[in-house]
């Protein structure tokens, strides 16, 4: 089991609750990071879409009011112009996100996170 983990944390969503607890439960060494108050480099966004192996369009929220309010044209969009709006908005990263040396995840579910502890 992976005994250290990061995780970009948002105390206020239930998702990203659940999952420090889930991970804390497994009595894994967790670093949290609130990435609200401490955002993510669009080279640390960059490593991040890697390691979790989807498209930068793919941890956007684009359901939050945030992302109606940018008026983002999308079709316009590249990979670089996603992680720059994740970086200058970091309420529109997916949350939780969980770093382990095994891989990461996104913790919708929170139990999507099992995967990089085994």
């Amino acid at each position: 089991m992976a005994d250290k983990a990061t995780i970009w944390h948002y105390p206020r969503c239930s998702k990203s609750r659940k999952t420090l607890a889930l991970l804390r439960d497994a009595e894994v060494d967790v670093q949290v990071r609130h990435y609200l108050d401490d955002p993510p480099s669009v080279d640390e966004l960059t490593e991040a879409v890697d390691q979790l192996g989807i498209p930068a369009d793919k941890l956007v929220r684009t359901k939050e009011d945030r992302y109606a309010e940018l008026d983002v044209d999308e079709e316009a969009m590249n990979t670089h112009d996603w992680l720059q709006l994740l970086a200058d908005n970091p309420k529109l990263i997916q949350r939780p996100i969980v770093f382990t040396s095994r891989g990461a995840a996104v913790g919708r579910p929170p139990e999507a996170v099992h995967e990089i502890l085994a």
